[in-house]
């Protein structure tokens, strides 16, 4: 009897040399509601998007898309996201093609919008992408970092770009008022 698979993604040796290293989240206050995504490069450049009605899966999927749509050359994605590196470390992509487009319970592939653009950007045989799973909420400063500015767009409903690594903002509301966002619900594997 074969051992059971575990839904967390599996260790990647850290970045090969001349690999930028991408951190994407997303977030979402309710599921469905208000949405924010976001991406940061260690000391390089970020940018956080919003949008006024989706979830937190299209959320984290767009994350990742922004982010290999903005970035040239060799990419290692770290994500909290088991739906997106799950998606690329079992190769549902495959299946979902093969299938036309259905899941593995014969149903329509959820995102599908953003998952064709997505695995087309990852899988461009000019470049090399591979991801990466770190755990949420863990301490890990730049999942951390990421995760907030995606939950600020969410809360605000505006995204933000910029270079260098963007702070982190001290205790109290969010600017414009309102409460804090509440916490990513757990990813739903399809």
């Amino acid at each position: 009897m074969a051992a059971p698979r575990s839904s967390r993604p599996a260790a990647v040796a850290g970045p090969q040399p001349g690999e930028t290293v991408v951190y994407t989240d997303g977030a979402c206050r309710g599921n469905p509601g208000p949405g924010g995504w976001a991406w940061a490069v260690p000391s390089g450049p970020y940018e956080s998007g919003a949008e006024a009605h989706t979830t937190n899966q299209r959320m984290e999927v767009t994350a990742v898309l922004r982010a290999l749509e903005s970035l040239g050359g060799p990419v290692l994605v770290v994500s909290d996201s088991t739906y997106v590196v799950n998606c690329f470390r079992d190769r549902w992509w495959e299946g979902w093609i093969k299938r036309g487009w259905k899941n593995s319970q014969k149903q329509p592939v959820a995102n599908r919008d953003l998952w064709e653009p997505l695995i087309e950007v990852a899988l461009d045989p000019a470049r090399t992408v591979r991801f990466q799973w770190v755990k949420g909420h863990s301490g890990d400063t730049m999942n951390d970092r990421v995760d907030l500015l995606a939950t600020e767009a969410a809360a605000r409903q505006t995204g933000d770009a910029g270079g260098g690594t963007p702070a982190l903002p001290g205790p109290g509301p969010l600017p414009g008022g309102g409460p804090e966002p509440e916490p990513d619900p757990p990813d739903t594997l399809f």
